[in-house]
């Protein structure tokens, strides 16, 4: 996937009209959530589309933008350029202390992890006890149409929403909150489809791939079948971390409380 990305990094801007709509959505979801961050984590940053609508809502707040494609990273050249760190690293072992991220915010980018709970154990970690987490990414109905028509071998898996809630509790997160929705991209015609799904770097990185050329007649016959709908089932969700109940050793976490002096 680092290299799909290497290679999209200078068509990815036009080409990602569904993460940039979702993070305009999850920007309207933080009106209802009370934080004042004094440090962000944007995981899985991509060109960090959303770095100027979070530091022009948290002010004074530092923002680390974290990517696995330095060339992905680069692009996202802004009036708030200067003013974000630009950490090229991987979600499921971040180059960061613990408890020192306020809040992490990730749009569409863990369904490119191969193992979402090693990235919710690794957002959890660094979090600060109450800190907050919100996130989208893709859910099983997303691509059916290409699914349908090309095989499932040949299209990504993704992760049920009540799975990932799932996660979340086994990260040591606390009242996750999950919901989706769908979308329908209607293009012109099949080749239209395609053609934005690879300058976005969305194409096929399974590990069980076929390496070999399609051949001439299975392009012919996916784009006769595949239509011009592409449907998106895009999962939210955020949850706070927890206060810790134990040390690192297994030691049980007691608060004692002083009385008030008379």
């Amino acid at each position: 996937m680092r290299r799909r990305f290497e290679r999209a990094a200078r068509s990815y801007a036009g080409a990602s009209r569904l993460e940039a709509e979702i993070g305009a959505r999850m920007l309207e979801r933080l009106d209802y959530l009370k934080i004042a961050p004094r440090r962000i984590l944007d995981a899985g940053s991509g060109p960090s589309r959303e770095a100027g609508s979070l530091l022009s809502r948290y002010k004074g707040a530092e923002l680390l933008s974290l990517d696995f494609s330095l060339a992905m990273l680069r692009s996202g050249k802004s009036f708030f350029f200067e003013k974000k760190k630009l950490v090229c690293g991987d979600l499921a072992g971040l180059p960061f202390a613990p408890g020192t991220i306020e809040l992490v915010w990730s749009n569409m980018a863990l369904h490119w992890v191969r193992e979402p709970l090693a990235a919710f154990k690794e957002f959890s970690r660094v979090l600060a006890p109450e800190g907050l987490l919100m996130f989208s990414t893709l859910g099983p109905d997303t691509l059916k149409e290409l699914r349908a028509a090309a095989g499932a071998a040949r299209v990504h898996e993704f992760i049920d929403m009540h799975d990932l809630g799932d996660m979340l509790v086994a990260a040591g997160f606390a009242a996750p909150v999950m919901d989706m929705e769908v979308l329908t991209f209607t293009y012109k015609d099949a080749d239209a489809m395609l053609a934005d799904l690879r300058a976005g770097g969305q194409t096929n990185a399974r590990m069980d791939r076929a390496r070999g050329l399609s051949g001439k007649g299975f392009a012919k016959k996916l784009r006769s079948s595949l239509g011009t709908r592409s449907t998106f089932e895009v999962v939210y969700g955020h949850a706070w971390k927890g206060v810790p109940r134990k040390l690192a050793d297994g030691r049980d976490i007691v608060e004692f409380r002083a009385k008030p002096a008379r």
